[in-house]
């Protein structure tokens, strides 16, 4: 997919691209760190595939973006195999097994403040801390659909933990906004706030109790946090004997589980959207919202102008309002998802289109996560949403393994009774978007990117961008983006010049610095050429590969003795 640019002749908007695209045959990585994507593309050059490359990708970033993602945490992993079959691999979080709906205690029955538990034990500390299964999710992939030793694709965070790497603008003003309350963790303030001063741009961070933690995790596989050492350390943090001890077990990290799931797949003006299913509700309700969005003109109402952003919040707002009604783990929520994701339902919502209640706002999820988006050479896709939660996760480290575990217990409701209520063994819901679109069988694009509730609407939009508005990869990812649940309609910079009409269409407007997080992506083109972007909202990197290895029989010579090439037969 190239683009063909007309789109910018029916656009009141203004689009520069800050970052550019890369093009390359044999491989395609990014990811939101630089780090992470020399990881990946250093397991293709060693002859590893795609997942492989995910896998030491997400390893990586573990060590230089802690404040996202990490090996207790949780995320999905969207995986199509070359001979098209596509495999979800849930390892999201879940509630551990000592907790039920009256585990925390609510703060207030107001829908803005209804997530909130007293003394926030549900966000931080031991008890915000669910049963994770990223590292399973992540060994599981490896070892099933990798070509390489599960070792080599540990081996460069363990490198970066050991040796050390330069801090981010992005990681220090994660760590200046969130000092007050990791002040409170003495091993964390060591690793973070050495001396009282948080790391700044620039500062070398070394951690060095997590590359030998790293270490056990080469060795030992998933094993090391569940069932292993790694577990028993985080546990016994857990439970200190104290009023805040939290719930996760031994037991819980041993019965944890990654489960293969089965994606939604949509159609839309001739292409395949393909996505996570429930407990995700990007699979669902993309497919759903392009249902609706199928039976108007997109193209022709102009990207960024005020009748398409009208249309484009309209169709948020029953997007969440369906949303509401119907999402969750499948274990405990029965989702409709033939009929959400069927044509005939998108056409009756489609007549509702200005009469839609707002419906109440929804749990914001993590929108602190990373995503990698990483092609080989023989057509494995890797897209693959993966988090600690909240920034810093549950705000503590695990003393003498150097990792911080997850606060998702604070994306259950704390009141009985409800679809999200607190129960053992029950998954959040996530709007995380790892997405991957078709034509006719073959790859056209793989996208995602972090953001909480703005995932898959953010996500919804780029797919618009490239498939009505014909926008370059890179056009499509830093394009602006809307946001809404029904309620204030937020729009980013980009599109401020439409706020006084859509004032008069109705819509509460606020401006915002940006909506969701980096978005990565890569295109298939028709030649075998891949292009991959990253958007300005992150520190996302791509890295290419092209060329390759010699032909088979090909040796050095000088020229001055006679040489057969069994590709060209004999010269001299």
């Amino acid at each position: 997919m190239t683009g063909s640019g007309g789109w910018r002749s029916r656009s009141p908007v203004e689009l520069v691209c800050e970052k550019k695209p890369a093009v390359g045959s044999t491989g395609m990585v990014v990811t939101n760190h630089p780090l992470g994507s020399a990881a990946a593309a250093e397991m293709l050059a060693a002859g590893g595939n795609a997942v492989d490359a995910a896998v030491a990708a997400l390893l990586a970033l573990t060590v230089v973006e802690p404040m996202m993602v990490g090996i207790a945490g949780g995320g999905l992993s969207h995986i199509r195999l070359p001979n098209g079959e596509h495999i979800v691999v849930d390892a999201l979080a879940a509630a551990p097994a000592d907790t039920h709906a009256q585990t925390f205690e609510p703060v207030s029955d107001e829908p803005a403040r209804r997530m909130e538990t007293v003394g926030n034990r549900s966000a931080i500390g031991a008890g915000a801390v669910a049963v994770p299964a990223n590292l399973l999710g992540w060994h599981s992939m490896q070892t099933r659909f990798g070509n390489l030793p599960f070792a080599d694709v540990v081996d460069p965070a363990i490198r970066l933990a050991a040796g050390g790497f330069r801090v981010t603008h992005y990681l220090a003003g994660a760590i200046a906004e969130n000092a007050p309350l990791m002040m409170g963790d003495r091993a964390m303030s060591d690793l973070f706030l050495p001396g009282g001063r948080p790391l700044a741009f620039g500062d070398r961070l070394v951690q060095g109790a997590y590359a030998d933690s790293l270490r056990l995790i080469a060795r030992d596989g998933a094993a090391a946090l569940h069932g292993g050492p790694l577990g028993v350390a985080l546990c016994a943090r857990i439970h200190q004997g104290a009023d805040d001890d939290g719930y996760l077990t031994v037991a819980d990290l041993a019965a944890a589980r990654a489960i293969d799931r089965a994606p939604i797949v949509g159609h839309y003006r001739g292409y395949e959207i393909v996505g996570p299913p429930p407990p995700a509700s990007s699979g669902v309700h993309i497919t759903e919202m392009l249902n609706i969005l199928e039976g108007f003109d997109i193209a022709g109402l102009g990207f960024g102008t005020p009748d398409a952003l009208h249309l484009l919040a309209q169709v948020l707002a029953i997007g969440f309002a369906d949303r509401r009604l119907s999402s969750g783990d499948p274990e405990f929520v029965d989702v409709p998802v033939e009929r959400l994701t069927s044509k005939a339902y998108a056409a009756e919502r489609r007549a509702e289109i200005g009469h839609v209640l707002p419906a109440e706002p929804a749990v914001q999820g993590s929108a602190d996560t990373t995503h990698v988006t990483i092609a080989d050479r023989d057509g494995m896709i890797v897209s693959a949403t993966h988090t600690i939660n909240g920034l810093f996760g549950a705000k503590f480290v695990v003393p003498e393994a150097g990792f911080i575990p997850n606060n998702y217990m604070m994306n259950f409701d704390p009141h009985p009774g409800r679809a999200l209520s607190v129960a053992p063994g029950k998954r959040v819901p996530t709007s995380m978007a790892p997405m991957i679109a078709t034509r006719a069988g073959r790859p056209a694009f793989a996208l995602g990117l972090p953001g909480a509730l703005r995932i898959f609407p953010s996500a919804m939009q780029a797919i618009v961008n490239l498939i009505d508005h014909g926008m370059t990869l890179q056009e499509a990812v830093e394009a602006p983006r809307l946001f809404t649940e029904g309620h204030v309609v937020e729009i980013e910079r980009g599109y401020a010049g439409a706020m006084a009409a859509l004032e008069a269409m109705g819509h509460d407007v606020a401006i915002v610095p940006h909506v969701a997080g980096g978005m990565n992506a890569i295109a298939f083109g028709d030649d075998g050429m891949m292009t991959g972007a990253a958007c300005w909202r992150a520190d996302g990197t791509v890295m290419a590969t092209g060329g390759g290895l010699a032909r088979p029989g090909v040796r050095f010579h000088t020229g001055l003795t006679p040489d057969t090439d069994p590709a060209e037969g004999p010269t001299t």
